[in-house]
């Protein structure tokens, strides 16, 4: 497997697929650069390098070609002032224009290719009417793979080596982050950023030194089981938060009021308890709530034990109890993995869990733990609160991240390393 650091540049096109599926508001100006900004180092050694950069990104999940408010074109200013450049601007990643801006790169020069995903080829999903009838399916998707041969290798005809720098699509087997990969078998190479993100995650859950904590928020257990089974193994302490700590407390006979909980996972809860006790797992619940009367940020809220919420009342964060318990914990861990809000994070009211977790984790940090923080909720914690500094790593990408976790190969890393 080739290296970005010792990979020779010079007079080369490089195809990096980065990840700019950023933020855009109403006038359609991005509200949050981070993905961009984290590209930036492997796009600059290109181009140090004496390379040219052909970057290629979705934005967001369009419903047909050309919708302009996925249009990758409202990057653009923000990716000529960080770069310095005129960035050069394909309108279609098919087009001739893509074509004909590619194979005139001269070294350092940086041009961006038209929304990816504008393609059904791109994902390999046909997009049909929800009445289609099942051999209308079958039919449409065995076309779209046939069209993403051809999709896929006119993406790769635009370079001279490839990059993968996006690691929040590395889940996917995507044309762009798997597929293309083929066609540069002695030119292919992680990113900085990729790079970053696999060594990181590794240090957590192959390299961790012990104490090891892993803290699960967010609102389902069905959204994170795969994690606990597969954490159960390497995890000393297990902090359970967030709404799906009451499908936890309702299994073992707590009262949860109107809380939310998954009826249908009770029993496959019960046996995660009861597995957490044969691995020598501390899995730690809260032990008290903060509820509210209705889910609402200026709902009458009252603090009651975690497994005695009144009926009526929805437990909506942890208590300052849970918190202290919580805090110990963390602080006397050397490795933290954390995913997942605490409690209802979007509203003010019950955010307080989530950022003193955040703070908690920056403390133990500071002490000389190994962190690394992911999912959107907790990053956007350690953002808010100017703490992303004070992690050891804060990742980019939630459902990569979260299978990777799950012990799953992902095609956008098993791609460059085969």
């Amino acid at each position: 497997m080739k290296n970005i650091d010792t990979y020779d540049f010079s007079g080369k096109r490089a195809l990096i697929r980065v990840d700019f599926n950023v933020p855009l508001d109403d006038d359609l100006k991005i509200t949050d650069t981070t993905r961009i900004d984290a590209a930036l180092p492997t796009i600059r050694k290109v181009l140090d390098g004496g390379g040219a950069v052909i970057l290629m990104s979705h934005l967001g999940r369009p419903k047909k070609k050309g919708e302009n408010k996925l249009s990758l074109k409202h990057i653009l200013p923000y990716l000529n002032h960080v770069l310095g450049i005129e960035v050069k601007f394909a309108d279609d990643c098919m087009g001739e224009s893509a074509r004909t801006l590619s194979a005139g790169l001269e070294p350092g020069e940086v041009l961006l290719l038209e929304n990816l995903r504008y393609y059904e080829e791109e994902e390999g999903k046909p997009r049909l009417p929800q009445t289609s009838t099942d051999e209308e399916l079958k039919a449409a998707k065995a076309s779209v793979k046939e069209k993403q041969k051809e999709f896929t290798k006119q993406l790769a005809s635009y370079a001279d080596c490839y990059v993968n720098d996006a690691f929040g699509t590395a889940h996917r087997a995507h044309a762009s982050t798997a597929l293309v990969a083929d066609y540069f078998p002695e030119d292919k190479m992680f990113g900085y950023l990729l790079n970053a993100e696999v060594e990181s995650l590794n240090k957590v859950l192959k390299e961790g030194e012990k104490p090891f904590t892993a803290v699960l928020g967010g609102a389902k257990v069905s959204g994170k089981i795969q994690i606990i089974n597969h954490l159960m193994h390497k995890v000393d302490n297990l902090i359970v938060g967030g709404g799906m700590m009451f499908t936890f407390i309702k299994a073992m006979g707590g009262k949860i009021g109107k809380s939310l909980v998954e009826d249908d996972l009770l029993e496959l809860t019960k046996n995660t308890l009861e597995g957490a006790k044969m691995h020598g797992v501390n899995l730690i619940l809260p032990v008290d709530a903060i509820a509210a009367d209705a889910f609402a940020n200026d709902a009458k809220t009252r603090l009651v034990k975690a497994d005695e919420i009144p009926d009526g009342w929805m437990g909506l964060d942890i208590g300052p109890e849970s918190i202290a318990l919580f805090n110990k914990v963390l602080m006397n861990s050397k490795t933290i993995l954390w995913n997942g809000p605490m409690g209802v994070f979007e509203m003010p009211n019950f955010a307080e869990g989530t950022v003193q977790i955040a703070k908690s984790i920056a403390n133990a940090t500071q002490k000389g733990a190994f962190s690394l923080v992911g999912g959107g909720d907790s990053v956007a914690a350690v953002n808010k609160f100017k703490l992303a500094d004070k992690i050891s790593y804060v990742s980019t990408g939630g459902g990569a991240m979260l299978e990777f976790i799950e012990g799953k190969a992902l095609p956008g890393v098993a791609a460059i390393e085969r």
